[in-house]
């Protein structure tokens, strides 16, 4: 395993995977021996076991001003927050990249760039529902769990949903008052597995032998594609990530929704229609590259690089780097808790 060398791209930079030996050849059994494990670990514990002794939340007003939220969420270093409504004291949902799109759609769509930097000076987090409306975008699900859930009920709540993080509330200590206790995201239970769970040998299967990720109709662009074009795609299959290939399939980089976070940051509504190679170009120096692995490689290989650093996905490529698949956070959760998408 192995991050893709984007070294002649502005836009990446270059992290070494650990890699062990040539991983042994997985039976039926093997495989069905990861789940049940993985399972009992997880229904073991609670999403409250995560928890850190000393931990931050930053939770955000309704009322708050969108240009004052992201620029919190870029202080912070986080891309998404809860909410709260303070005229009613309660959760008010998730403040997502997602909410971000959509506001770029509308935008893009309803006004001309003079009224769209007058109207984001006044435009309110609540103003955001009214924004999904405009545009003919779903309203986002209002989930959350109670702290002492196990972790095994929140995975199988997060892969359902196809959500990536989901907020803990209490709801016990005052009648009709919520109290948010934390966020729990698909990161953050992969890396409680691969910190804490002991039977790391039977994690010694291939991708290509247990089938995690997706292989078949997978959506890519080049680097002359539109911005607009690949933030399109993002709301109409609901993905997070698109591959940027060449004429032969090589995975050149990836444009991901948390991109999409700088555009509204710059206010560059107007420059949706440059390529997305430019703006790419335009990425943080530190960006953490874009993470690839062979179907070779094992679950074994994949926790430990999700120990070590952040990572929301694994581009799967063959010795040429041409694509073959990627491999989700939620595909990973999904396969340990045996879901079965219908």
């Amino acid at each position: 395993m192995s991050a893709l060398d984007t070294s002649s791209q502005p836009t990446s930079d270059r992290d070494s995977l650990d890699t062990t030996s040539s991983p042994p050849l997985a039976s039926p059994e093997s495989a069905c021996d990861i789940q049940r494990l993985v399972q009992a670990f997880l229904k073991q514990n609670t999403a409250y076991d995560m928890l850190a002794v000393s931990y931050r939340l930053i939770v955000l007003d309704t009322r708050l001003l969108v240009k004052k939220a992201l620029a919190t969420l870029v202080q912070q270093g986080i891309v998404s927050a809860p909410l709260w409504d303070s005229a009613t004291q309660s959760f008010a949902g998730m403040l997502t990249v997602a909410d971000f799109i959509n506001l770029i759609k509308y935008y893009y769509t309803h006004a001309s760039v003079d009224e769209a930097l007058k109207d984001i000076e006044k435009c309110e987090l609540a103003d955001l529902r009214r924004v999904e409306k405009q545009i003919g975008a779903s309203s986002p699900q209002r989930l959350y769990l109670d702290p002492m859930a196990s972790l095994y009920d929140t995975c199988h709540l997060l892969v359902k949903s196809r959500a990536h993080r989901v907020p803990l509330l209490d709801k016990g200590r005052k009648p009709g008052v919520d109290m948010i206790v934390s966020v729990v995201t698909q990161y953050r239970i992969l890396k409680f597995i691969a910190v804490n769970f002991t039977e790391s040998h039977v994690l010694r299967q291939p991708l290509s032998v247990l089938k995690i990720g997706t292989y078949e109709n997978i959506a890519t662009a080049t680097m002359d594609t539109p911005v607009i074009e690949i933030i399109n795609t993002f709301a109409d299959l609901n993905i997070s990530a698109v591959p940027i290939v060449d004429k032969d399939g090589i995975v050149l980089n990836v444009y991901e929704t948390i991109d999409v976070m700088s555009i509204v940051r710059s206010e560059k509504y107007y420059q949706l229609d440059i390529p997305v190679g430019e703006a790419l170009a335009s990425r943080p120096s530190n960006y953490p590259g874009v993470h690839t692995c062979r179907l070779n490689d094992t679950l074994l290989s994949i926790f430990r690089t999700i120990r070590k650093q952040r990572v929301y996905r694994l581009i799967v490529v063959d010795e040429n780097n041409k694509l073959i698949g990627i491999v989700s956070l939620s595909n990973i959760l999904g396969h340990l808790i045996g879901y079965q998408d219908s």
